[in-house]
């Protein structure tokens, strides 16, 4: 079965959960590590040794905030303030919702396909994990066309 240039693959989630994992051990900073899906299904999922229990559910509804608003969850921050325009937006979607720094989506070719969400550390350590992650992130090549095509 081929896989879409539109997917984050067990491959490319494991890359992508590498290079975060990388940047949590050079900042001394034990994180859990999310990486989901276009449909915001966890392809890969680390707990370093010593990162927090309760940053696991964290780190997952990081990556599901990034995928379900297509944008990062520090841009999220700020409208979700008090008397921002999103205001309460993290008390919808059961609760998964979280607004601050960590989610990141994953684009291949300017789509969102799938998003990063770390936690274990300050809110710019965070990120700055999840960044690392996202620069890592290599989308899978589309099937080539060489050789006959079945109808």
């Amino acid at each position: 079965m081929s896989q879409s240039a539109h997917t984050v693959t067990l491959s490319a989630g494991q890359a992508v959960l590498e290079a975060a994992r990388s940047k949590a051990r050079q900042i001394g900073v034990p994180m859990n590590i999310a990486v989901v899906d276009e449909g915001s299904n966890l392809v890969a999922f680390v707990r370093m040794d010593g990162a927090w229990l309760g940053s696991i559910d964290i780190a997952q509804n990081k990556a599901y905030t990034a995928r379900a608003f297509d944008m990062p969850t520090i841009d999220l921050a700020p409208l979700a303030q008090p008397g921002g325009p999103l205001y309460g937006i993290e008390a919808s979607n059961h609760g998964l919702v979280i607004v601050f720094a960590g989610g990141i989506p994953l684009l291949s070719d300017g789509r969102v396909v799938g998003a990063i969400g770390v936690s274990g550390g300050a809110v710019e350590q965070d990120q700055a994990v999840a960044e690392a992650g996202v620069a890592a992130f290599s989308p899978p090549s589309p099937p080539s066309r060489s050789g006959p095509v079945a109808l």
